[in-house]
């Protein structure tokens, strides 16, 4: 049978890209996995190789996913790869945790923006993963706001004339307060739960959006609230 749709999911072994590769399959959609490690469940998958060298990760991943495309477009790129981080600017674990958050956020953000010129359809979707923490001062978690901050205004420019994005295609950021995720409930067990945003609905947006319905306008920033379980996307100022 031919794939309903074709998707890439950059992250797409972590708590949001696994979500992310099981929906789409669930919609008989064609999904590609580009992580450290494989995820099972992807119609394909691209294993990113571990390196302090951007331009040879990003140069490796480029020629994997231009192999495994060739001239095939896709509908829509999500770069949900990502991270935390915390600490100030006097933390011992600063220049550790900037390296991280760069490479978690804003490597990965370069590199799908960079694959969205190359293999994005015209009138396709890419999304980038900031911060809605990030709108502000982040004094204690200065690596990630930064890197976050960075994703901000990447998705602005990628929203202007010249930015090479393919054209009608539309880049969009979603700025959460906190998902609901494995690894954060286990480190804030006594969090209001409430207050988190499912997975599912993230997955469910993206899908909304690549298929045209309510997508954002190119370059906004798409702060995710989840108020005692009810989720609102509510666009954030330009910065």
């Amino acid at each position: 049978a031919m794939a309903a749709g074709r998707v890439l999911v950059y992250g797409g072994r972590g708590a949001l890209g696994s979500q992310c590769v099981r929906y789409f399959k669930s919609k008989n959609w064609w999904v590609a996995s580009i992580d450290l490690a494989e995820n099972a469940d992807a119609s394909a998958n691209v294993v990113v190789r571990a390196t302090d060298s951007f331009p040879e990760q990003a140069e490796q991943v480029t020629a994997e996913v231009g192999k495994l495309l060739g001239e095939e477009k896709v509908d829509a790129i999500l770069c949900v790869a990502g991270g935390w981080a915390g600490g100030s600017a006097k933390a011992k674990s600063l220049y550790k945790n900037c390296d991280l958050m760069w490479k978690q956020s804003v490597w990965t953000s370069t590199i799908s923006s960079h694959l969205a010129t190359k293999h994005l359809k015209e009138g396709g979707l890419l999304t980038l993963t900031g911060a809605q923490a990030a709108l502000s001062g982040t004094p204690g978690m200065i690596a990630y706001g930064m890197a976050k901050g960075a994703v901000h205004q990447l998705c602005q420019s990628l929203a202007g004339a010249s930015s090479g994005l393919p054209s009608g295609s539309a880049a969009v950021a979603i700025l959460p307060v906190t998902l609901d995720t494995p690894a954060n409930r286990k480190s804030m067990p006594d969090a209001d739960f409430s207050s988190w945003t499912p997975l599912e609905f993230i997955a469910e947006t993206f899908y909304d959006w690549i298929t045209g319905k309510n997508r954002p306008s190119s370059g906004s920033l798409i702060q995710v609230i989840t108020t005692g379980g009810k989720t609102e996307l509510v666009s954030a100022a330009h910065l």
